[in-house]
């Protein structure tokens, strides 16, 4: 019997060597998919661009989003150029391919999203552009409410369910007042107050507020609050559908604005909302447009999918999201609820924090790495 028939035989020829050449592009297509698999299904880091969400966010935040806590959103738009979100750095060009889409679907996570929670998402009312639901830009906000709460804004305080949301200690609000006399060159450093261009007041925190108001020379201090039935251009006066003028149907006038909004209801999967006058321009967008129903008014009926009704049941879950800088923050108020599918992930933390506007040696915000994010 042969004992050595494990041993190599002699004749077998020696595998052939890879090159260095080769060696490398198998280890940066390894590289690639795993960092793609990674900013899929479990974490990506994203900065933030505005400063809808200050104070609690900054301008020149980097943060690391968690796929994972809701559950990661299976690619919908599975050809894309790896690292590129929608668009390429260099030409300006698609950086997908949208002649292959497929359907929503979510894995499972450790939690659902709650109220407070800050969520990074894709933008609902992308209409110009028409991108892919997992291509349009990406937003971040607060979620102020979840699917089947009523929710109100009056005096810029949120209601949730008839009881007052807790206010982030981060949150911003315009304030006036006078002068009687100048403020001291560093006031506005000190207290981290900031005027925004093409507004008028100054915007800072209620804790800041609170010290200012207090000088010798402050006169008249108060919120620069929008009064309860004034008429701004909020939602859904401004939802960008065009689903109104097809349909022959004007918005009513709710006399919402900014600071005294609803109430309303978001939407839960599975409820059935009778279709009036009243609510129908609030929930038209969700119907049509992120549900993909095709909607008429014929022989003085409402039809869906060529049925004459009278009510709808969703199919998804929504949610209502705001931003912390309450006077200058494109949010649900503008634009109404955000569908599940367009949900990223949640923010865990900042690890790195970069103003621009700072002098050399403090370009880096060194009390902000690694702050969590509440």
């Amino acid at each position: 019997m042969n004992w050595k028939f494990w041993k190599k035989k002699k004749d077998t020829p020696n595998k052939k060597k890879k090159s260095a050449v080769r060696e490398w592009a198998d280890a940066i297509v390894f590289a690639v998919i795993a960092a793609t698999l990674i900013r899929t299904f479990f974490i990506e880091a994203y900065v933030i661009p505005t400063p809808s969400m200050e104070r609690s966010l900054l301008v020149g935040d980097f943060l690391f989003v968690s796929k994972v806590n809701y559950g990661a959103r299976t690619p919908m738009t599975p050809i894309a150029f790896p690292f590129a979100h929608h668009t390429m750095p260099v030409t300006g060009t698609k950086a997908y391919w949208d002649g292959w889409e497929l359907p929503y679907y979510r894995l499972p996570g450790f939690s659902s999203i709650k109220r407070g929670d800050v969520v990074v998402f894709n933008y609902p009312a992308d209409t110009i552009n028409n991108r892919p639901v997992d291509k349009r830009e990406n937003y971040i906000k607060r979620c102020q409410g979840i699917p089947g709460d009523t929710l109100s804004v009056v005096d810029a305080q949120v209601y949730v369910n008839g009881k007052a949301a807790p206010n982030p200690p981060g949150e911003q609000m315009e304030y006036k007042y006078n002068l009687t006399g100048p403020l001291s060159a560093t006031t506005n450093d000190d207290l981290k107050i900031t005027l925004y261009p093409q507004h008028q007041y100054p915007a800072m925190t209620a804790a800041s507020a609170n010290i200012l108001k207090g000088y010798s020379n402050i006169k008249d201090f108060a919120p620069d609050i929008t009064p309860k039935g004034a008429s701004g251009d909020v939602f859904p006066r401004s939802s960008t559908t065009v689903l109104d003028a097809n349909l022959g149907i004007r918005v009513l006038d709710y006399h919402w604005n900014v600071d005294n909004f609803g109430p309303i209801i978001i939407p839960k999967k599975g409820w059935t909302i009778k279709l009036d006058s009243i609510n129908f321009p609030l929930y038209e967008r969700a119907i049509e447009v992120y549900e993909h129903n095709k909607m008429e008014i014929k022989d003085g009926g409402l039809y869906i999918n060529g049925i004459k009704t009278l009510s709808y049941t969703f199919k998804m879950n929504y949610y209502w999201m705001m931003g912390d800088n309450r006077h200058d923050s494109e949010d649900s108020r503008y634009w109404g609820f955000v569908p599940e599918d367009h949900i990223v992930g949640k923010a865990l933390f900042v690890w790195m924090s970069w103003d621009d506007d700072a002098s050399f040696f403090h370009k880096i915000r060194w009390s902000r790495l690694f702050m969590g994010i509440h």
